[in-house]
């Protein structure tokens, strides 16, 4: 019996002494000219049959390589990693790490790249769950974990398109909210004898973000004119080796920052767009005058520093505010009846708020906050204020800020119920 010849190109398949399937396949020569052959093995026949059927498809698209094999998902994520400090911001980045190494490898890193099933991505998303994680952080962890497997797949690792499209575990509503105007003037009340008021009044009117209002220096405002350049935000960038100052900081190439001590920088916005002038109320400009004369010297020129003039922290900053929002006796309502402190950003929501409220277009408060949907440019930054610096004086007289007088503006204001109030610029010990 003349055994018929197998084709070339289409690959061999046995058994193994250990039982093992096995699929070789020859594809292309070394560089001393030899032949490199291709093995793939598996558990059963079908399976390998499989995996050779995709290697020879992959040879046809993208030619001859010298592996198909693959990795575990702790292995990749790893590398992954690496490689995504290279590209993206350092909060980004620690985000990704985060999520990488509290729930994606815990929960897959033992699973083979080209094994991984939708059930098994559907896992990371119940775990969260069964923790009592909200759904904005599953969202992102799920949105990290399709970025590993695409960048895999780019890379050539097999991994399936089953796993690639597995839906995500849905999208609901932002849990962030504005501030009714009456809540707003409750807060302004709890903080009119602080000597920062302007801090404040500066979220909740022209919608600084923290990051924003915290890496503000004095030489980006001008009080004569009005006005404020928003170009930096302070961020405590990580270290190459998690608490080792020594080890250096943990950035993309070309990312642009200042130091200022410790892990504290002034960093460049994500976007072009947040790079804006926004003009200063009349109120908020006089409040800003009052406080430089009484702000703690800082040696790195920020507008609201602590006490000992070193950078805010984003934590005690957070704390400040609660302990506002708490003398205020304000309060977010939930679906189900409960309450909760309103965020600090939520404050940044309450300017757009007004501004809406105020009839204000949709371009002139993208402007106004920044908003990366604007087509900013350098020269958008210098041009005329008229129009915002209207908008945003009419955002601050619905809630009552007129002229500013003196320390005791905001006295006139509805008081909070059952608000102590501050002591005149007193502030928590610095952290």
């Amino acid at each position: 019996m003349v055994q018929k010849q197998r084709s070339k190109g289409s690959g061999s398949i046995y058994q193994n002494s250990r039982g093992q399937w096995v699929a070789a396949i020859e594809v292309g020569w070394t560089e001393r000219g030899t032949r490199r052959r291709l093995t793939l093995k598996a558990r059963t026949k079908a399976e390998v049959r499989e995996r050779l059927a995709v290697a020879q498809r992959r040879i046809v698209s993208e030619g001859t390589v010298t592996s198909f094999a693959t990795i575990t998902i702790k292995r990749w994520a790893g590398l992954w990693l690496a490689q995504r400090q290279q590209s993206v911001r350092p909060g980004t980045y620690v985000s990704d790490r985060s999520a990488v190494n509290r729930w994606i490898v815990p929960t897959l890193g033992h699973i083979r790249l080209d094994a991984l099933a939708p059930a098994d991505v559907r896992k990371v998303a119940s775990t969260q769950e069964a923790a009592g994680l909200a759904l904005p952080t599953m969202q992102r962890t799920h949105a990290v974990l399709g970025k590993i497997l695409a960048d895999a797949v780019a890379e050539g690792y097999q991994v399936s398109q089953r796993a690639r499209e597995t839906s995500g575990p849905g999208v609901g509503p932002s849990s962030r909210q504005a501030l009714s105007p009456e809540n707003a003037m409750r807060i302004l009340a709890a903080i009119a004898e602080r000597s920062d008021v302007s801090r404040w009044v500066a979220a909740l009117v022209a919608g600084l973000r923290p990051a924003e209002a915290l890496g503000l220096t004095w030489d980006m405002v001008d009080l004569d004119a009005a006005t404020m350049t928003l170009a930096w935000q302070l961020k405590a960038l990580p270290y190459v080796e998690r608490r080792d100052p020594t080890s250096g900081f943990r950035v993309p190439r070309g990312f642009e920052s200042r130091h200022l001590i410790g892990a504290y920088h002034l960093v460049r916005p994500k976007t072009r767009a947040g790079i804006r002038v926004v003009p200063i109320v009349p109120w908020l400009a006089e409040a800003l005058a009052a406080w430089q004369s009484a702000a703690p010297p800082s040696s790195y020129d920020l507008v609201w520093p602590r006490d000992d003039g070193a950078p805010r922290s984003a934590e005690f900053d957070r704390a400040q505010w609660y302990e506002i929002v708490d003398n205020a006796g304000v309060a977010v309502a939930l679906p189900g009846g409960e309450t909760r402190r309103p965020l600090l950003y939520e404050a940044r929501h309450t300017a757009a708020t007004l501004l809406l409220a105020g009839g204000i277009d949709d371009t002139t408060i993208k402007a106004v906050l920044g908003h990366s949907s604007v087509l900013s440019t350098q020269a958008y930054l210098h041009t005329d204020h008229t129009r915002t610096r209207a908008a945003l004086t009419a955002s601050a007289e619905m809630i009552g800020l007129g002229r500013y007088p003196g320390r005791n503006t905001l006295a006139s204001l509805p008081p909070a119920p059952g608000a102590s109030g501050l002591a005149g610029g007193r502030t928590p010990a610095s952290q």
